[in-house]
């Protein structure tokens, strides 16, 4: 459930529409993550099944930052200073990425009294990319409130077109509250959600377990659904936390098309690939999360 659209910053031309909502599947008083409504779109629309976005997906052991300091202490590889872009409720281009800081769930209408929340995000110089995320939600609240993340949008290519879909990150969260760190991933004009969920802090899936200790790629999977083939939403939920590697998205994407999940490959389109973090609460406490070497390649 990446939440409710209208991202600002840049024309797209993504099949993501900016500006289009749906009611999310989570509520105040429960913290099952459902499916939402769609996705911002910036100005960094991939184009077509073959725009490469990011650089190598080699690259993920390694800090991007470089070194600093006296003593060789090396930095961490985003800082304020190097940001190329800060958003804090709005979006900014991070390289061919956009950086979107989505409290979709804050405020108005929502009911929900949301803390402060930002995010920067860093080029890193060997083409991938780094952000932080800053936030500080209320003690208690068990709703899905904010979806920051670094978005990378298409135009509607088939997945059937491409040939190879891998992301690599490395990430540090905090361990406070309740979140959960994810790709967050929308097909076919937004009418199907499919979420890969690899870093779980006290979060619990939207809709119901439909099978267990499935094996992608050398990892192993719960998958949760909700919703029909033509309008759902899924999680991959993996069995055992990840903080850092490479993930063959397309694997996952291909099986959910495979197992009537979604629409068949040939007739699927992606629209947007965004990871980040669906955070509900952090104890009322400052909390950070960390993200470096992040790169999505697509052939």
């Amino acid at each position: 459930m990446g939440g409710s659209s209208g991202g600002s910053g840049g024309s797209s031309s993504s099949g993501s529409s900016s500006g289009s909502s749906s009611s999310s599947g989570s509520s105040s008083g429960s913290n099952s993550s459902g499916s939402s409504s769609g996705p911002s779109s910036g100005s960094n629309s991939s184009g077509s099944s073959s725009g490469s976005s990011g650089g190598s997906s080699s690259s993920s052991s390694s800090s991007g930052g470089g070194s600093g300091g006296d003593a060789g202490t090396p930095e961490p590889a985003c800082t304020q200073a190097k940001a190329v872009c800060n958003a804090d409720n709005t979006g900014c281009n991070v390289d061919s990425y956009y950086l979107y800081d989505n409290q979709w769930n804050c405020g108005g209408s929502t009911g929900n009294d949301c803390g402060p929340e930002s995010a920067y995000g860093c080029n890193n110089p060997d083409g991938t990319v780094a952000f932080v995320v800053q936030s500080n939600q209320p003690a208690g609240n068990t709703a899905v409130l904010t979806y920051p993340a670094m978005q990378d949008n298409f135009d509607n290519p088939t997945l059937a077109s491409f040939r190879s879909i891998t992301a690599t990150f490395d990430e540090t969260s905090p361990h406070v509250g309740i979140y959960e760190v994810a790709w967050d991933c929308w097909f076919n004009d937004q009418a199907n959600e499919l979420m890969i969920w690899v870093d779980n802090y006290n979060q619990t899936p939207g809709g119901s377990r439909v099978a267990s200790g499935v094996q992608i790629d050398g990892r192993s999977y719960d998958i949760w659904r909700s919703g029909s083939e033509s309008n759902g939403y899924t999680v991959f939920y993996a069995n055992t936390t990840f903080t850092s590697g490479t993930v063959d998205l397309l694997a996952i994407f291909d099986y959910a098309a495979s197992h009537g999940y979604m629409p068949a490959a040939a007739t699927s389109t992606v629209g947007q690939i965004s990871f980040g973090i669906e955070v509900c609460s952090t104890n009322g406490q400052d909390a950070s999360w960390t993200f470096n070497d992040y790169a999505v390649t697509t052939n």
